[in-house]
């Protein structure tokens, strides 16, 4: 397949050109995606699916920010004014686009795909991983990124009964006068239990159920019936969604393993971590870490001699969201930017890592015991355990 060039949009009036680079997947199939809203209420669920592919002439392209709506929220989540900043926003980034190919037809696969399901950050939403989510469908997965509704969202959407009624959920500070931790402990489980029901969608579909997806798109889910291996499935997530996912391992025994990018572990209740029962695999970033953290995850790890932790380094928290792909002081200077590490080489040490460490937890046979080093800690960029102390990158 012809690599896809990089979608690059012109000049804004925010200090140089802005455009977006994201990555074509690096493996051997192309990546199709579509958006998956199932319920009318806030309990159902909303994902943006990452698949194998077949190749379409002519494939067009799905936005990066889906809405306008999303540039709000990001304006609300960064504490600046809507009114000047969502249009800036929107101006900047509206019109980026991923490199995969939108509503593209379903590549069956008798054996089925191992199946992953994605958690986002604080403020983010369902696509702001659209480089990691599309280069694992490109080695052979069925990828689900969840949007949360958690609050925890810049914004997401329900879709009522009534056609065309949409509610949307704003994301929402820790309400004063209450503790961090109460708020996001709910959250996070929550979210757990997000992913768990993003699970039982999957095990619907491949029992033949019919699902309605009400956003009536052209990718219709019964294709998936006979070709995503339910035997196969890990929980994965950035930050917020890095402690979701490990939370997920408690609340579901069908997740085999999880992996947390740069994990933010404050909102799990300490008497859960001795019913974490499954591997996890810690990629952190050199910047983000506190010893709090870092101490939870080494709870972890010496109960399970399967867990790993690793440090890219030179890299920062954003460094692993489609973020770090975006160029321009403008962009840069919101969302506190990148690292030293050249974001492409940061993709894929976080992906050659998880890659190996799926193969050995969800007994693959494919050939990703390559990357196996990089579980130790071993490569250029990276080092085994966290990082001691925050460093000046």
């Amino acid at each position: 397949a012809d690599p896809v060039p990089p979608h690059r949009f012109g000049r804004g009036s925010m200090g140089g050109t802005q455009s977006l680079a994201l990555p074509s997947g690096k493996g051997p199939h192309q990546v199709g995606c579509a958006d998956v809203m199932v319920g009318h209420t806030r309990q159902g669920l909303f994902l943006r699916f990452f698949y194998p592919c077949l190749p379409r002439a002519g494939a067009e392209r799905p936005l990066w920010i889906p809405r306008y709506e999303y540039c709000r929220g990001l304006a609300d989540f960064t504490r600046r004014s809507r009114r000047w900043c969502a249009p800036l926003f929107s101006i900047a980034i509206g019109s980026c686009k991923v490199p995969v190919s939108w509503n593209g037809p379903f590549k069956p696969c008798s054996s089925g795909y191992p199946l992953i399901i994605f958690s986002h950050g604080l403020g983010a939403f369902r696509t702001l991983y659209s480089s990691v989510c599309s280069e694992l469908a490109s080695w052979g997965f069925a990828v689900a990124a969840l949007e949360h509704r958690d609050h925890s969202a810049s914004a997401t959407y329900f879709c009522k009964a009534e056609a065309g009624r949409e509610e949307w959920i704003p994301y929402q500070r820790v309400p004063q006068g209450q503790k961090e931790f109460y708020f996001r402990n709910k959250q996070v489980h929550q979210r757990a239990e997000e992913c768990v029901r993003a699970l039982r969608l999957f095990e619907d579909i491949s029992s033949g159920k019919s699902v309605l997806n009400v956003l009536h798109q052209d990718f219709d889910l019964s294709v998936l019936k006979d070709s995503v291996d339910l035997t196969k499935v890990a929980v994965m997530g950035h930050s917020f969604g890095g402690v979701t996912a490990v939370l997920a391992l408690v609340k579901e025994p069908s997740f085999r393993c999880a992996v947390a990018l740069d994990a933010w572990m404050f909102p799990l209740e300490n008497a859960l971590y001795p019913e974490v029962p499954k591997p996890v695999l810690f990629i952190n970033t050199e910047k983000f870490q506190t010893r709090e953290s870092v101490a939870k995850m080494k709870r972890l790890s010496s109960r399970n001699s399967q867990t790993k932790i690793i440090t890219i380094l030179g890299s920062v928290h954003q460094s692993q969201t489609d973020f770090t792909f975006l160029t321009g002081k403008l962009v840069n200077r919101f969302f506190g930017l990148r690292g030293t590490l050249d974001p492409y080489k940061g993709l894929d040490i976080t992906s050659q890592a998880a890659l190996a460490f799926l193969q050995r937890h969800l007994n693959l046979e494919e050939e990703f015991d390559q990357w196996d080093n990089l579980l130790e800690g071993i490569g250029d960029s990276v080092v085994p355990e966290a990082p001691s102390c925050r460093s000046k990158l």
